[in-house]
Order: structure tokens, then C-alpha cells, then sequence
């Protein structure tokens, strides 16, 4: 009977059995049992099971039905779909059943068993839809856990997917021939076998013969191609043609999931940095981006990838860097950037060196691994607000078309026109959580930086909650509460980025906006100084409950002026990034002007280490890393590698690396969990006196911050700092106070000073020697830092 065997389609229209397998088999012995409605309002069982060789055993049945045409008094026959062969069916006795077992030779599943009833005049008798009957042999009923795809040692897979809303769910295989898109087989999942709660299932001996697999869930099953949310590897989006909606084209995308394992990867002897929190330097970096421009010298199978972010592990080690934070690493929508993701649980396959999502994997885990074994952290921004996917069903990925009232908040939040993600939902909760512990168990990642984060703390309804149950659970859970959690209140949807109370539980840490904010207004001077000491101090307004250790600061982002942007342009369109172009707008040739802005980039970059706070690096901040004046994340150029060769360059990176070992060093006053005590910290004027903390018009404030000592010899470096800020136009004699008995001031930092003494290099420590109870010439925008320290003379 292997003309039986028809081509791959679809199994629609089988009915769920409501009685034991056909007589021909056993219950036991029967594998699957399906029963279907016939065209003349008859029913048909059929039942499949798996002989001990190469083969299956298929028993049909139909049940005696009194008035059905032609079956009281006659035989029926069993036929191929496509041929002349047939087989009877007989019966016992009068009144009883007609049945048939058939053996069928077949070498491999899954595959469909078609065929027609007829009696002897020849009368055709097809399913309710008018088609044949079409059984799947080598699907079983499968498991509802775990969701996704799940691979056995002997070849069979288990397919899982919620969806409450399917009315009909089509488990969809795909072959590697690229000249056939549309699915080579096709199985509708039975609700009343392979549907536990709201999650369908089905089990197949093998998937050998087949490369990639989908889900329909349109009503009858026949919606768009739609990727497992859960799947490991995956293909690229695939664009399709143009649909046109209300006048708008709206470009069709698909992504398939890969039914290859996902290759297994030797760890070796990796081992975790687990730095503290209040140790860390941070470096922010999109991967592409950091080494995609040919200044990198990287080959082109390198430029752009895991591989290539690996390759420059020295550069982050030269600027004392000991973790990074990745741009987001999902696969997403080439259009729209990174920010908008599709899908959770895999690598983009754009930043692979080869063809396939499975070298994107082991790309990404040598890097990590590559990450590790020079000390540096690996962190990563991640997206689970919204994603990529549009409204439209052309524009339906996964989790839209899969259950959008599930995964998805119902109506529109008010200034967001996007669709937000359902995150304190038990059904995204879950995805999001499995997400996370997914990339650090298998990827060895570090820690997370959770983009949007404002819309985390949203209900059902769009509403905010206290305790959110995602955030809680994240805070508390086993696997990630050991690793650093990062809330960043910056929106890629409407590029804000506003600073709120966000729910924390002494664990989570957050972006720290307002450092920016006040920053940037001090050094442009606009700010109030008692706004630059509430940031020096670890911004205390806003980490009181926690500490300084969980504000991470930073002074420019990827959305936004770079750093040599916000000294160089300052228009009416930027008023809102409070930058100052230093005299002229754009490019300059005017050394005074360019003086200027090298002395502001200093002070940027020295303001944003000896804050209390995690300092943040931004890519390229290093290297005079410009957009032109542009705000715009889709607007910046990867970064030039050619710039680490000139003077400019190699002075901010060996300033940045002094200032790191000097937090390292000075770790007492900079690497606290805990803020200073305030009989640690004098806050002065020029001449020791108060500062006039409410006086708009003062811009020059000093820091005394007085070292905890108790005896040891190693507080002999453990000396008192003085800072001074100056944001004037003009110079400010500054009063050094008397430093303690058998000590002197250190200068470790001037920057106003010229290369190379602006920041304490020398071997010769004599040479900066400040005496005690003087006076010290602060230049115009320009910040000193002074250590006491015993006397040399």
C-alpha cells in the first residue's frame, strides 16, 4: 500500500476520537487515533501505530451507522487518493463494524496516509471539507513542556506553543530547498489531543529530511508562517513583498525557526569576573558599529561581529574598562535598529561571521568567553517592552499573530503609538524570565541593562503598578538576582528619557539621566552647584535607599550628542542637550576655540570619575567620535579606528586610563556601596568659605573629602582629596586647607594644563607639590584635583 503514502500536506479535518482505537488495533498498541466526519454525516476511525522494523500499522474502521447510503448491504473499499489500488473493508457479522489493517513500509515519518472510501458501484466517500482523508503517521500527541522546540538523542522532536486565542493551530516543516518556500508538510494539531490548557503540542519521531519549521494560527490554521517565540536558532527575517494598507505599503516580513540543535559549546575553564558593583567601569558599545569600519584593521569576516568586539579586548583593557554593555544582541528589524527586537532567545545573525544562526551562537559565546579571560564583564542591553512586529499581518513575526491579547497590552497608552508588550502578564512574565535565565546559563551573560524601563513597571491595562510582578521576580530569582539588573528610563519609541521612582527592592540599579543632565548645565554654566554636589556624591535624591553603587552615570549616550559633539555644536534644535559649542558652531580651525573644547572634554570625562556612581563610557567618546551635530541614533557612523594614532586621542584615552586606576586605588572614596559620611565631606567657596549653593550666578565649587584611616600602614595612600570645579569665564583663586600634620597636596589633575602635564604621570612626584595653606590659580573651565599625601622633602 505505499501508493497510500501521499505527498506532504495538510492534515485538516481530522476530529478528535471520542472512542477507543479501530478493532484492527489495540489502545495500547495504537500510537494516534483520529476520527473524522464524513461528507454523508458518518464518521471514520483511524489509528496508527509503530511496528518493532522499519514501518507502521494503520487500522481504519466505520462504525455501522442504519441509513448511511450503501454501507448496511455492501462492503466498502479503501483506496489511494491518486490510484486505482484498493483494499476492503469487512465486518465480523451483520451490524458490526467495517474495518481493515494495513502495513505500510516506510523508512520515514512524518508523512501523510491518504486515501478514499468507495462502495462497489463506485460512490465516493470523502471527509465533511470534501477531501480525502489524510492521516499524519509519525506524530504523536507531545508534551506542553517546555515551550519551543525540544530535540532527543534519537532524533524525535517535541514541538510546545500558547496561544489561547488559536482557534486552529499548523505545525509547518520546511525543506533547504530555497526554490520552495511554502511549507513541504503540514500538520493541524488536534485541540483534544495536542492541546493541554492553552498550550498545543505534538511530538514527531524524526525531523530528519526537514531544516526549518513555523506555526499557523489563523482561524482554520491558515494564517501567515509565524516563528516560535521560544526557538534557539533561527533563519534571517525575510522581507517580503509590499502590502498596501490605507494607502500605506507596509513591507511583509517572516522569520523560520531552524530545527537544528543548537551546536554544543566547550566552556573549558571559563570563569566569571562576578566584580562587585561598585567596581566597575563600564564601556557601552554596539557590536557592529565598534569594528565594522575598515580603520579597525579586522578582516571582513571579522569587521562587525562577536569576533571582531573580541578582537579588541586590549583597547577596553588600555582605558581600564572591566565590563561592557552591548547594544542589544536580539535579532531585529534592520529598518527600524536594534531597539526593536523580534525575538528573544538568539543572537542576531548579522553579527556572525558566517551564514548561519548557529555560528552567530558560537560567535557570541567565544567572545564572552574571550571577555572573561581578560577580567571584563559582559552585559547587555535588553528590549522586552515592545517589538518589531506592526499591527498589520504582514507584518506579524511571532508573538502578534501567535496571541496578541496574551503578549500584548490591549488598547493604546497614551503618547505611544506602538504596541507594548504585556510585560507583568503571566504569559510574557514567563517568555521574559526564560529569556534571561537562557542567556545566562547558556551564554555565561554577566548581567542586564533593561531599555524602556518606565513601560516595565505597566499593568494589563497600561496601568502602573507598585510591585510589579516582572521586576520582583527578576529581583529575587535564583539565576538572576546574582547578576547585575540595570533599569534604563530611556525610550526608543519616543526618544525621552526621564528619571522616575522605579521599584527597585535594594537590587536593581539604574541609568542615571540626571547626572547627565546636571553635568552637562554645570560645565555650560547653568546649574546650580548644589546640583553638581548631589551628583558627585552619588545622587542622593534619587539612591538614598540603595546607595551610590546603583547609580550608573554617564555623560553621553548612542541617542544623543556624542561627546565632542556636545562641545562643538549648540543651535536652537539642540536646546534640550544643554551643550555649548565653545565659541563656534561645527568644525573649527580656531585654536582657541579647539583649546577650549579639549579642556571641556577633560573636565566631562574627570567630572564623570570622581563622582561616587558606576562611570559609563560611551563608544567612541574615546576617540572624538562624531555625528556632526546629530541627535540621531540611525545616524551614527562606525567608529574610526584611525583616530587612536593621533595626539588628541592617545591624551583622553591615557586620561581615562588614569583616572580608572586612580578610582581602583582610591577605592575607599570611589568603589563604596555606602555614601560618604557628611564628617567625611566640607563643601567649600574659593576662600574656604560656604558655597552659595542657591546663588544661580555662582559656578566654582570645591569637594574636601576627608579619608577614613584606622592605623594600618596602607593608609599612607589613603590621603584627603580636594576637588575644585570651575565653570567661569574667568579664573578662581582657590584656599587649599591645611593638610593633616607631616602632609603635603599633591596636583594629580589640572585640566587647563597642557600635554603632558595636565594629569600626574611623572615619576617625579616632587614636581606637583602644592605647599600647605596656599593659594591655587583655577583656570577657567577647568577642574584640579588635589591628594594629600606625605611629605617628600
Amino acid at each position: 500500500m505505499s501508493s497510500l503514502l501521499a505527498p506532504p500536506a495538510s492534515t485538516r479535518g481530522i476530529l478528535p476520537p471520542r472512542r477507543p482505537s479501530p478493532r484492527a488495533l489495540t489502545t495500547r498498541a495504537a500510537r494516534s487515533c483520529y476520527r473524522f466526519r464524513t461528507d454523508d454525516d458518518g464518521v471514520v476511525d483511524v489509528a496508527v501505530a509503530a511496528n518493532d522494523g522499519n514501518g507502521y500499522t494503520v487500522g481504519v474502521e466505520v462504525p455501522p451507522r442504519p441509513g448511511a447510503r450503501g454501507r448496511q448491504d455492501s462492503n466498502l473499499l479503501l483506496r489511494a487518493a491518486d490510484s486505482g489500488d484498493a483494499v476492503p473493508l469487512t465486518s465480523p457479522g451483520h451490524g458490526a463494524s467495517l474495518s481493515a489493517s494495513l502495513s505500510i513500509h516506510a523508512s520515514r515519518a512524518p508523512f501523510n496516509l491518504s486515501f478514499l472510501l468507495t462502495n462497489p458501484a463506485g460512490t465516493e466517500i470523502r471527509t465533511h471539507r470534501r477531501t480525502a482523508f489524510r492521516v499524519p503517521v509519525g506524530v504523536g500527541q507531545g508534551s506542553p513542556a517546555p515551550l519551543g522546540l525540544s530535540l532527543s538523542s534519537n532524533g524525535a522532536a517535541n514541538f510546545a506553543l500558547y496561544s489561547k486565542t488559536a482557534h486552529a493551530v499548523v505545525l509547518c516543516l520546511y525543506t533547504t530547498d530555497a526554490a520552495c518556500p511554502e511549507p513541504a508538510f503540514e500538520i493541524e494539531l488536534d485541540p483534544y489531543v495536542n492541546r493541554t490548557g492553552n498550550v498545543w503540542h505534538a511530538s514527531l519521531e524524526t525531523v530528519a529530511g526537514y531544516a526549518s519549521y513555523s506555526f499557523r494560527c489563523g482561524l482554520f490554521g491558515t494564517g501567515r508562517p509565524l516563528l516560535d517565540p521560544y526557538a534557539r536558532v533561527i533563519g534571517d527575517l525575510v522581507a517580503g513583498d509590499s502590502v498596501y494598507e490605507e494607502g500605506a505599503a507596509l513591507p511583509s516580513m517572516s522569520c523560520l525557526g531552524s530545527l537544528a540543535s543548537p551546536p554544543s559549546y566547550n566552556w573549558g575553564r571559563d570563569r566569571r569576573p562576578r566584580l562587585p558593583l561598585e567596581k566597575l567601569v563600564v564601556y557601552r558599545a554596539n557590536v557592529a558599529s565598534f569594528t565594522k569600519d575598515r580603520s579597525s584593521g579586522l578582516p571582513d569576516d571579522v569587521a562587525g561581529t562577536f569576533a571582531g568586539m573580541a578582537a579588541k579586548v586590549q583597547h577596553l583593557k588600555s582605558l581600564g574598562v572591566n565590563a561592557v554593555l552591548l547594544e542589544p544582541v536580539f535579532p531585529f528589524d534592520q529598518a527600524k535598529g536594534p531597539y526593536f527586537p523580534y525575538h528573544f532567545f538568539s543572537p542576531a545573525n548579522s553579527y556572525r561571521a558566517e551564514g548561519c544562526s548557529a555560528s552567530a551562537i558560537t560567535a557570541m559565546k567565544d567572545m564572552v568567553k574571550a571577555m572573561h579571560r581578560n577580567g571584563i564583564e559582559v552585559l547587555l542591553e535588553v528590549v522586552f517592552t515592545h517589538t518589531a512586529e506592526g499591527e498589520a499581518e504582514c507584518q506579524m513575526v511571532s508573538t502578534r499573530g501567535i496571541d496578541s491579547s496574551s503578549y500584548y497590552i490591549s488598547g493604546e497608552i497614551a503618547g505611544c503609538k506602538s504596541g507594548i508588550l504585556n510585560c507583568n502578564g503571566p504569559v510574557t512574565q514567563k517568555l521574559i524570565l526564560d529569556s534571561l535565565r537562557h542567556w545566562v546559563l547558556d551564554f555565561h551573560v554577566d548581567g542586564f541593562c533593561f531599555i524602556n524601563a518606565p513601560f516595565l513597571v505597566r499593568g494589563p491595562r497600561g496601568e502602573y503598578l507598585s510591585r510589579p510582578p516582572l521586576l520582583e521576580s527578576i529581583a529575587f530569582d535564583p539565576v538572576l538576582s546574582k547578576t547585575k539588573i540595570i533599569a534604563d528610563p530611556w525610550s526608543p519609541l519616543d526618544i525621552s528619557n526621564v528619571q522616575f521612582p522605579f521599584p527597585h527592592w535594594k537590587r536593581w540599579a539604574e541609568m542615571n539621566a540626571r547626572f547627565s543632565i546636571d553635568v552637562r548645565r554645570f560645565l555650560k554654566g547653568e546649574a546650580l552647584v548644589s546640583d553638581l554636589a548631589t551628583r558627585l556624591c552619588g545622587s542622593g535624591d534619587l539612591f538614598a535607599s540603595r546607595g551610590p553603587a546603583f547609580s550608573f552615570n554617564y555623560v553621553s549616550r548612542n541617542s544623543g550628542l556624542t561627546l565632542v559633539d556636545l562641545v562643538s555644536f549648540s543651535n536652537d534644535d539642540l536646546a534640550s542637550e544643554s551643550s555649548w559649542n565653545c565659541g563656534e558652531e561645527g568644525p573649527s580651525e580656531n585654536s582657541a576655540v579647539l583649546e577650549m573644547r579639549l579642556r571641556q572634554i577633560r573636565n566631562f570625562i574627570f567630572i564623570l570619575f570622581v563622582s561616587l556612581g558606576i562611570p559609563v563610557l560611551n563608544m567612541g567618546d574615546e576617540c572624538g567620535h562624531s555625528s556632526a551635530g546629530s541627535t540621531s541614533y540611525k545616524e551614527r557612523a562606525p567608529l574610526n579606528w584611525k583616530g587612536l594614532k593621533t595626539t588628541f586621542v592617545k591624551e583622553v584615552t591615557g586620561f581615562i586610563s588614569f583616572l580608572a586606576a586612580f578610582r581602583s586605588r582610591r577605592g575607599d572614596i570611589f568603589q563604596r556601596r555606602e555614601f560618604l559620611k557628611l564628617e567625611n565631606i566640607n563643601w567649600h567657596g574659593s576662600d574656604l568659605s560656604e558655597p552659595r549653593w542657591e546663588d544661580p550666578s555662582s559656578k566654582f565649587l570645591c569637594m574636601h573629602i576627608i579619608a577614613e584611616n584606622d592605623g594600618n600602614k596602607s593608609d599612607s595612600i589613603r590621603g584627603d582629596l580636594y576637588i575644585c570645579f570651575n565653570a567661569n569665564v574667568e579664573s578662581v583663586s582657590a584656599t587649599l586647607p591645611v593638610p593633616a600634620e607631616g602632609s603635603v597636596w599633591l596636583r594629580l589633575v589640572d585640566t587647563s594644563l597642557a600635554l603632558p602635564g595636565f594629569f600626574g604621570t611623572e615619576s617625579n612626584p616632587k614636581r606637583k607639590q602644592v605647599l600647605g595653606c596656599s593659594s591655587y590659580e583655577v583656570k577657567a573651565h577647568s577642574c584640579v584635583l588635589f591628594e594629600s599625601t606625605m611629605d617628600l622633602s
